[in-house]
């Protein structure tokens, strides 16, 4: 794996998942985990399967990594679904990720409205076809009240994209004076940005060996932890994001001081 060496793993190699879960709830555990859900198609191919049944096995995955963050007590958790590149792939493949989100809240929304969780998205909706659009506009129609887990859908979402977007809106509202440039802070062009109301992710994990951001929350990444790991996302289990957590507190945060 390309994570740095976890010390609390080697320190209760016996250690129970529930009791390594135990442990790190009484710690103070990341407010915001973001992940980059790659290695599908590779899963697939590894086993001479279509590359749909990877995202198919994909989404299962989903499933379970959303039940265990609300347990743990996280508060948001975002998940990079599809970005404004993807459109790029087969034909094929694009018309069954668009069908995914329908499929996996078609079987789970009434578990994620039982469970408190509320599901948001991020992205450009335009392109988006309306099965998919109003399968996510229900969901978090019926899950807007829901006070748990926030699940945040990163879909059809590009960060340069996303930024310029927002710049334009800036601009827009101090040619219509209602912002000028005294008060634009960091914070208050976050507010433009499809991640306001969130907070930034103290924890990104990437699944799958690459270690890159592929055009994902390029601000809001800014004083992140990272942490890479060669599992692919079909893989993906309960102990390797617990892993990831356990790694995450035991680095000091510095944001660039000194402690």
């Amino acid at each position: 794996m390309l994570n740095k060496l976890n010390p609390w793993k080697s320190q209760n190699k016996t250690s129970s998942l529930q009791e390594r879960m135990m442990e790190i709830k009484s710690q103070e555990l990341p407010t915001h985990i973001a992940i980059i859900m790659d290695g599908n198609g590779r899963w697939a191919n590894k086993r001479s399967l279509p590359r749909v049944a990877g995202h198919h096995e994909g989404m299962k995955v989903v499933r379970k990594i959303t039940r265990l963050a609300n347990n743990l007590g996280v508060k948001s958790l975002t998940l990079y679904a599809f970005s404004t590149e993807n459109w790029k792939r087969p034909k094929l493949e694009v018309d069954f990720l668009m069908k995914l989100p329908e499929e996996y809240l078609g079987t789970y929304l009434p578990d994620l409205i039982e469970e408190n969780v509320k599901i948001t998205m991020m992205g450009n909706k335009d392109k988006l076809p309306p099965h998919t659009l109003n399968a996510l506009e229900k969901a978090m129609n019926e899950t807007k009240d829901n006070s748990g887990l926030v699940l945040n859908f990163a879909l059809n979402y590009g960060s340069r994209t996303e930024i310029l977007e927002a710049v334009k809106r800036v601009l827009d509202d101090a040619e219509n004076g209602k912002i000028n440039k005294e008060v634009l802070t960091e914070e208050r062009f976050s507010s433009y940005l499809m991640s306001s109301g969130l907070p930034d992710p103290d924890l990104l994990i990437r699944t799958s060996g690459e270690i890159r951001l592929s055009n994902f929350m390029l601000w809001q990444l800014a004083y992140t932890e990272f942490w890479f790991t060669d599992v692919l996302w079909p893989d993906f289990s309960e102990e390797h994001f617990v892993e990831a957590i356990e790694v995450y507190l035991s680095r000091q945060r510095r944001y660039g001081g000194v402690k």
